[in-house]
C-alpha cells in the first residue's frame, strides 16, 4: 500500500476478484483480475518478500514436469504501489540449455466499489476495453471519468483479455517485462509516484517513507521485544499516511486494508498517542478535520454544524452507502478534537496555527452543548437521524456492543460512559487555550463546565453497588450497568474523583476482564459477552493503552500502577505474538488457555490506533507531560523493569530538541534551554 491506494493478492501475486482481491484507487477497485500464467499454468509461489508496505517481491518457480521434483525456471514478480501499480516480472533460466515459455497476464477492471468489494456483494458495472498497440484501457461504464490504462514492455501480443509473450531464454540467462497500470479520477489522469524503470528505492513511497524516519524522535530501548515493537510501530505509521483533504498536510489513514481513508476519531486518537515522535500528524490531522466540520443540518450524512467528520469516502457508491463522500456519525470525534488542539500547543504548536484553529474548536464545543446534547440534561447523546448508517456512534459502534450486565441491548439515544469524559476534557482543554491567549472569561465558562459535567457525571454513572461507571445512559435515562473498559477512558481524562478511581482499579484488575493479554471491552461476567465478538470481549490494543494511560494518571492510587504495568507486558508480548505488530484487535480469550493470543479473522492489520498503542504506552509511562508556552517539563517515569533503558533522542518541543533518558522511576533531559522548568 501507499497513500490510500493498496492492492491485494494471493501469495503468488495474483488478483482474482472472488477473494476481494483488487487494486484499489480513491475507494474503487481499479483492477479486479491480474493473473500471472507460464504455459497455462500458475507459477508455484516460493516466498513472499516484502520490507516495507509500499513494495513486495514474489518468488516463484514453473511447475517440475511429471516425474520431477525440481524446476529450472525461476520466476520474480516485483510489485511497486503508488497511485497506481509497477510490475517487472523477470524470468530466469537455471537450466544447462535454452527455455521456451508462453507468459501471459490476465487483466481485468470492474471499478466496483470498496464497500460491495469488501461485503462480497456484486461487483460494478463493468468496463469498456480498448487496444491500443502494446495498450489496454479500461473505462468504467457507470462513471466515464474513471478509467485504466495498462501498458508493457517486450513485445506482447495484446487482447482485449490481456498480454502473451513467447519467449525463449537462453542457458543460465533471464528475461523481463515491466508492466504499470495508471489510473483515472474524476477526468484526470493520476501521477502513479513512480517511473517507468526506476529503482523501487527511489520512488515518491520510498523517499516518503525515508523523510518519515529521518524527522521522528529516535526511540532507543535496551529490551529487545519493545525495540522491535517500536521499529515496527514507525514503519507502519508511514505507511499508513496519506494526503490530508483540501490541505494535503499529513493524516494518518485508520487501517489497511479497508479503511485507508480520513476516520475523525482514529485519526485524532492515533495522533494524540503519536505526539512523542512529531507534532506533523497532529497538526495535519486537526487541519483536515477543521476543514472538513460539519456546517450545515443534513439528516442523511449526520452532518449538522460545529461536528467533526466520522469518515471520507470517494468510491462510486459513496452516495448510496453512506449517503455522500463525507459521513458525520461519530460523537466522539467533536470532543476529541479540541483535546487534540490543546495538546498541540502544549508540544510546541505554533500559536498562529491554534488561534487559526480555535474558531473550529468553539464551534464543536456549542455542538457539545447543542446538537449533541438532545434533552438538555448537559450529557452527550447520539441517535441516528435515519435508517442509514451507524446505529452507534461511539468506538463500540457494531450491533449490540452497547447492552445491559444480563445482555439487554441500550436503545437510543444512548449517552456513553467514555463520551461525558472527553466532553470534560474537551472544556478543560479549551479553558486551558483561553487562559494563554488572555481570554479569562472564557476560560471560567469553560472551567464551570467542565466541573458541572464532572459533578453530574459522579452522579449518574457511578454505580456505588458495583464499584464501576455505567457503560452508558440509555434512551430512559436508566444506567447501562454492564461492566467494560469504557470507565478506563474516563481516567485517562481525569474525570474519575480518587475515591471511585480505587474501586475502579479493582474491578479493571479482574481475570474477567484481564485476559493476561490486555483487557477484554467487556467483563466475562457480563450477559453479551463472547470473546470472539468484536467489541463484546475481545482485545483491542488502543483501548487497553487508554486504560494504562488512564491508570499512570492515577498513579497514586493504589494498584494502579501495578495494573497498568502487569496490562503494557501483556500488550507488548501480544505484539512479539503478532510479528512485531498489534493488531486492530483479538479475541478475548484467557492466556490460560490460548497462548499465544488468537486472531480475530478480520482484524485490519496495519491498523493505525492499534499501531499507535506502544507509543502510548511509552508516553504514559515516562510521564511525559511538557507544556511549551509555559516553559514546563514534567517527567515522572513509571517504567516496567523489563524495559530497561530508554532513551529519546531528536525529541522536539516546540524551539528546543531535547534527549531523554530514563529507567525505572529516573528519569535525564538534556537540551533544555535556559529559563525552563524541570
Amino acid at each position: 500500500m501507499e497513500g490510500s491506494t493498496f492492492c491485494l493478492s494471493d501469495a503468488a501475486g495474483d488478483v482474482d476478484p472472488g477473494n476481494r482481491h483488487g487494486l484499489f484507487v480513491r475507494d474503487a477497485r481499479v483492477l479486479s483480475r491480474w493473473l500471472l500464467r507460464l504455459d497455462g499454468h500458475r507459477p508455484q509461489p516460493l516466498s513472499v518478500l516484502a520490507p516495507d508496505a509500499y513494495a513486495a517481491r514474489f518468488v516463484l518457480r514453473r511447475p517440475p514436469p511429471a516425474g520431477s521434483a525440481d524446476s529450472t525456471v525461476l520466476l520474480t514478480r516485483e510489485r511497486l504501489v503508488g497511485d497506481g501499480l509497477r510490475e517487472t516480472v523477470q524470468v530466469e533460466n537455471l537450466g544447462r540449455e535454452p527455455t521456451t515459455c508462453v507468459l501471459s497476464l490476465v487483466v481485468e477492471a470492474d471499478f466496483a466499489d470498496l464497500f460491495a468489494v469488501k461485503d462480497g456483494r456484486a461487483a460494478g458495472s463493468g468496463a469498456g476495453t480498448v487496444v491500443n498497440g502494446a495498450e489496454l484501457r479500461f473505462t468504467a461504464r457507470a462513471d466515464g471519468g474513471r478509467r485504466l490504462r495498462v501498458t508493457v514492455s517486450g513485445d506482447p501480443v495484446v487482447t482485449p483479455g490481456g498480454f502473451s509473450w513467447r519467449i525463449v531464454v537462453p542457458a543460465r540467462g533471464e528475461w523481463s517485462t515491466e508492466i504499470v497500470a495508471e489510473p483515472m479520477a474524476a477526468g484526470r489522469w493520476i501521477n502513479p509516484g513512480f517511473e517507468r524503470g526506476q529503482r523501487v528505492d527511489h520512488s515518491a513511497a520510498a523517499r516518503k517513507l525515508q523523510a518519515w524516519r529521518q524527522a521522528n524522535t529516535r526511540v532507543d530501548a535496551t529490551d529487545p521485544a519493545l525495540a522491535a515493537v517500536l521499529r515496527r510501530t514507525e514503519t507502519d505509521l508511514g505507511a499508513l499516511r496519506i494526503a490530508g483533504p483540501r490541505s494535503g498536510l499529513p493524516v494518518v489513514a485508520a487501517g489497511a486494508p479497508w479503511f485507508m481513508t480520513l476516520f475523525g476519531r482514529d485519526s485524532l486518537l492515533t495522533a494524540w498517542s503519536v505526539l512523542p515522535l512529531g507534532l506533523d500528524l497532529a497538526l495535519g490531522t486537526l487541519q483536515a478535520l477543521a476543514a472538513t466540520q460539519g456546517r450545515t443540518t443534513n439528516p442523511v450524512t449526520e452532518e449538522q454544524p460545529g461536528r467533526i467528520l466520522h469518515e471520507l469516502r470517494l468510491g462510486p457508491d459513496s452516495d448510496r452507502v453512506l449517503g455522500g463522500s463525507h459521513y458525520y456519525g461519530s460523537v466522539d470525534a467533536t470532543p476529541l478534537f479540541v483535546m487534540l488542539l490543546a495538546e498541540a500547543w502544549r508540544w510546541g504548536a505554533d500559536e498562529a496555527t491554534i488561534r487559526r484553529l480555535l474558531p473550529a474548536a468553539d464551534a464543536a464545543l456549542e455542538w457539545l452543548d447543542g446538537y449533541g446534547d438532545r434533552d438538555g440534561d448537559g450529557f452527550v447523546e447520539y441517535q441516528r437521524a435515519t435508517d442509514r448508517g451507524l446505529a452507534h456512534q461511539g468506538w463500540k459502534d457494531s450491533s449490540g456492543a452497547i447492552a445491559f450486565a444480563d445482555g439487554t441491548p441500550a436503545r437510543t439515544p444512548i449517552a456513553l460512559c467514555e463520551v461525558q469524559a472527553y466532553a470534560y476534557a474537551a472544556w478543560r482543554a479549551r479553558a486551558d487555550l483561553a487562559q494563554a491567549f488572555g481570554d479569562d472569561r472564557r476560560a471560567d465558562q469553560c472551567r464551570r463546565r467542565a466541573a458541572g459535567l464532572r459533578a453530574a457525571f459522579t452522579d449518574r454513572f457511578w454505580l456505588p453497588d458495583r464499584g464501576w461507571y455505567a457503560l452508558a445512559l440509555d434512551g430512559a435515562k436508566a444506567p447501562v450497568d454492564a461492566l467494560t473498559s469504557n470507565p478506563g477512558h474516563a481516567l485517562w481524562t481525569g474525570i474519575v474523583p480518587d475515591e471511585h478511581a480505587e474501586r475502579l482499579v479493582r474491578r479493571l484488575s479482574g481475570p474477567d476482564l484481564d485476559t493476561g493479554y490486555g483487557l477484554r471491552t467487556m467483563s466475562a461476567r457480563m450477559g453479551a459477552y463472547n470473546p470472539m465478538s468484536y467489541h463484546n470481549g475481545s482485545v483491542w490494543p488502543h483501548d487497553t493503552a487508554i486504560v494504562v494511560a488512564g491508570l499512570l494518571r492515577y498513579r497514586h492510587v493504589p494498584g494502579a500502577v501495578l495494573l497498568a504495568h502487569r496490562l503494557i507486558d501483556g500488550l507488548l508480548e501480544a505484539a512479539t505474538a503478532f510479528g512485531g505488530r498489534l493488531p486492530e484487535l483479538f479475541c478475548g480469550f484467557d492466556r490460560a488457555r490460548f497462548s499465544p493470543p488468537v486472531p480475530y479473522p478480520t482484524s485490519c492489520s496495519p491498523q493505525a490506533w492499534a499501531a499507535a498503542a506502544p507509543l502510548l504506552l511509552l508516553r504514559a509511562a515516562l510521564g511525559f507531560e511538557p507544556d511549551v508556552p509555559a516553559r514546563r517539563l514534567r517527567v515522572t517515569p513509571r517504567l516496567p523493569r523489563r524495559w530497561g533503558r530508554l532513551r529519546l533522542t531528536g525529541l522536539r518541543l516546540g524551539p528546543a530538541t531535547v534527549r531523554v533518558t530514563a529507567e525505572g522511576d529516573r528519569a535525564e533531559v538534556e537540551g533544555l534551554p535556559a529559563g525552563w522548568k524541570h
